[in-house]
């Protein structure tokens, strides 16, 4: 009897794995049996941020798989040569997404080398599904600037966990604001928040509030630069985040700062997690 053509395919796929193991099964062998592997945007955004600042080449945990197939589909329009096909996120990987990025036509945040849910599933057409999508939201007023929706919602959070509403001195996408902020400001998910009448104490417990919630979070003194006592919170894995912000998340996953001089971690010890991730918790 002759299978339909779908059916045959499907057929051949499970014939052919067991020979080869599931990993070794490439994308287009998979898209022609009709089941497509997938890239988890949350982890592939995880690496992107995390690897760059990296001094080592340690892949980024849970991440391989989908930077993997991100790569391959990069290296295969011809914007990452294959020595870089190794399933780390690294800044010429960073590099050539912001390319294909702007090979879509995206420009400013949109093609800042971090995949978002547009770019990433443009990337896997035919190759692969994008799974556990993040996504910014639209920008909003809150707590006296202005933010995106995903940051106001770990605001809120962090604002119930704490028993007391946090007051923004700068919020996000203020470019060419504070020029102590280097830059961190510049696209979404960055916020400085004010201490003000705050004691030592509940200094500490909103630090503690805002990394809980998914924020690379520190408290900030006078000593360190040319600015009051606050505290500065990057929300890690907005697909908005500037240069500078990436690299603070970053900074953040391997136990620093987040300042120039990348000293050690000086907040309080919470489990590093996203927004996504608190909330599945």
């Amino acid at each position: 009897m002759k299978l339909p053509s779908s059916a045959a395919a499907l057929v051949a796929a499970a014939l052919f794995a067991p020979l080869t193991g599931a990993s070794g099964v490439s994308a287009a062998q998979a898209a022609d049996a009709g089941v497509l592997p997938s890239v988890n945007m949350e982890a592939t955004l995880k690496a992107a941020q995390i690897d760059p600042r990296r001094p080592d080449d340690t892949l980024t945990p849970g991440a391989k798989a989908s930077v993997l197939l991100v790569e391959r589909a990069l290296r295969d329009r011809r914007l990452l040569d294959s020595t870089w096909v190794d399933g780390y996120f690294g800044s010429t990987t960073v590099a050539a997404f912001a390319k294909f990025q702007r090979s879509l036509g995206f420009t400013g945040l949109a093609a800042n080398g971090l995949p978002g849910k547009a770019s990433l599933t443009k990337l896997g057409a035919g190759r692969f599904k994008v799974t556990n999508v993040v996504g910014p939201g639209g920008r909003v007023s809150f707590g006296g600037g202005v933010v995106n929706t995903r940051t106001r919602s770990m605001l809120v959070e962090a604002n119930r966990l704490l028993g007391r509403d946090l007051v923004l001195l700068q919020g996000s996408y203020n470019r060419g604001g504070d020029p102590t902020s280097a830059g961190t400001h510049d696209g979404g998910g960055a916020v400085d928040i004010s201490v003000k009448g705050m004691s030592s104490a509940t200094r500490t417990a909103a630090v503690r509030a805002l990394r809980r919630v998914g924020f690379a979070a520190w408290l900030r003194s006078p000593a360190q630069a040319d600015w009051p006592w606050h505290i500065h919170a990057v929300a890690i894995n907005d697909t908005d985040l500037s240069g500078q912000a990436q690299n603070q998340v970053g900074d953040y996953y391997l136990g620093l700062n987040g300042l120039s001089g990348r000293g050690p971690d000086d907040g309080p010890k919470v489990a590093i997690r996203t927004w996504e991730e608190y909330r599945r918790r």
